[in-house]
C-alpha cells in the first residue's frame, strides 16, 4: 500500500475519524502485515494505555450434542437419531460448575446444539438449577434462542424476556460465522439468517443484557463478505452499545464436512493477525477485541496483543466444538499470566462485563 495513502488513513483514524468501507477493503487488499499491525496497535494503545490484557476464567459447556442445524463447518453436532448424541444430566451440570469455581472461575460460557425435543421450560429449569451456585451464565448464543422462539410459538423478546427471568446473565456472540445470507444458506440453511441474529442481540441489549460479537472467516466467504459482518456488527454498535467485546477466529476445516465438499485453504497465522488488525481499526465503537490461543496457539496470541487485541479470552477449562475439528490447545490461568507478560503486559482476571477482579 502506498505510504502516503496509508499515512493520510492513520491520521484520520488516530484523529477519531472512522475506516470507511471503501478504506477497509484497500486497507485489506493492499496494505502489508506490518502497516496494519502499526495501526491497530496504536488505536488499541489508545483505547487501553495502562497495558492490562484481561483473561477469564470459565468453562464452556455444551448441555447437548444433538442439533438438527447441521452445519456443514461443524464437526461437533451429532443428528438427533446419532445414539451417540448426549444431553447433560443436572448433576453432571453441577458437577461442571462446583469443579470451575473450586478454579477460581467466574462464569460458564453455555450453549448446545439446537435440540429438537427440548421444550423453553426445559432451559428455564436448567437456568434456575445453574443459578442455585451463584455462577454467572453466559449462554444461549442467537441460533438458539431463535430455536426456542420457533418451538415455543412465542417472540424473540418474550424469549429472552423469560430467560432473563430465569436467570440468564449475558449472551454470547456464537452462531454469526458470517452475516451474510449467501454465506449462511450454503454453509448453514437451517440457521438463523443474519438479519435475526441482529435483531437477537438487539432486543438482548434493549432488555439490559451485555452480549459479545464473534466472527468465523476463512471459508467461503468473500473480503466484501466480511466487511458486510463488520459493518452489521458497527451499525448495531451504534445503537444499542450492548457488546463488550468482538471475537474473530478463523474456521477450522479439519472433520467437517464443508471441507469435504470445498477445497479451502486453511486460514495461517499471518492471515489471522491481518484480520484481526482489520477488524480492530474497523470496529471502533468496540471497547474490546479478543485474541483467539484456542484456534491460534499461545505463541500467536502472544502477537495478537501487538495486532489490536487487548484480552486473552478464558482459560477454557473444558472446550468441545473447536477440539472436535482437531484443535487442541490448552492454556492454565498461570500459563495465561506469564504468556502475558513475557508479551510486556499485565495480565488481570476480569468479568463479563470487563470490570476487573480484584
Amino acid at each position: 500500500m502506498q505510504e502516503h495513502v496509508f499515512q493520510e488513513i492513520c491520521d484520520k483514524i488516530l484523529a477519531g475519524g472512522r475506516l470507511s468501507d471503501d478504506e477497509f477493503l484497500l486497507m485489506d487488499k493492499e496494505a502489508d502485515l506490518y502497516q496494519l499491525g502499526f495501526l491497530a496497535n496504536a488505536i488499541r494503545e489508545q483505547l487501553h494505555p495502562e497495558k492490562l490484557v484481561t483473561y477469564v476464567i470459565d468453562r464452556n459447556i455444551n448441555y447437548t450434542d444433538i442439533c438438527v442445524s447441521a452445519c456443514k463447518f461443524c464437526a461437533f453436532f451429532k443428528a438427533p437419531e446419532d445414539k451417540e448424541g448426549y444431553l447433560l444430566t443436572k448433576e453432571e451440570l453441577e458437577q461442571k460448575i462446583l469443579e470451575t469455581q473450586e478454579l477460581g472461575g467466574t462464569q460458564i460460557l453455555l450453549q448446545g446444539g439446537l435440540h429438537p425435543d427440548l421444550s423453553l421450560e426445559y432451559y428455564e429449569d436448567m437456568l434456575r438449577f445453574m443459578k442455585q451456585t451463584g455462577i454467572h451464565v453466559h449462554g444461549f448464543s442467537p441460533p438458539e434462542v431463535c430455536h426456542f422462539a420457533e418451538i415455543s410459538k412465542l417472540s424473540i423478546a418474550e424469549v429472552i424476556k423469560r430467560l432473563i427471568a430465569a436467570g440468564l446473565d449475558s449472551i454470547p456472540g456464537g452462531g454469526a460465522e458470517i452475516l451474510n445470507d449467501r454465506v449462511r444458506e450454503s454453509t448453514a440453511p437451517r440457521k438463523c439468517n443474519a438479519d435475526r441474529w441482529i435483531e437477537v442481540m438487539e432486543e438482548a441489549h434493549h432488555q439490559g443484557l451485555r452480549t459479545t460479537a464473534t466472527m468465523m472467516f476463512g471459508h467461503i466467504e468473500t473480503a466484501e463478505e466480511r466487511l458486510e459482518h463488520m459493518r452489521r456488527l458497527r451499525e448495531l454498535q451504534d445503537r444499542s452499545h450492548g457488546f463488550t467485546a468482538f471475537i474473530p477466529w478463523p474456521f477450522q476445516p479439519d472433520n467437517t464436512a464443508l471441507n469435504d465438499q470445498v477445497e479451502i485453504e486453511k486460514i495461517t497465522g499471518f492471515g489471522y493477525l491481518r484480520m484481526l488488525a482489520l477488524s480492530r481499526i474497523y470496529l471502533d465503537n468496540f471497547d474490546n477485541v479478543q485474541a483467539s490461543w484456542v484456534t491460534q496457539g499461545p505463541k500467536i496470541a502472544q502477537l495478537s496483543l501487538y495486532f489490536g487485541a487487548n484480552d486473552f479470552g478464558s482459560t477454557m477449562i473444558e472446550e468441545n466444538v473447536v477440539a472436535a475439528a482437531g484443535i487442541s490447545f490448552r492454556l492454565t490461568e498461570e500459563e495465561i499470566r506469564r504468556l502475558v507478560t513475557d508479551a510486556g503486559f499485565e495480565p488481570r482476571q476480569r468479568l463479563m462485563d470487563y470490570s476487573l477482579v480484584s
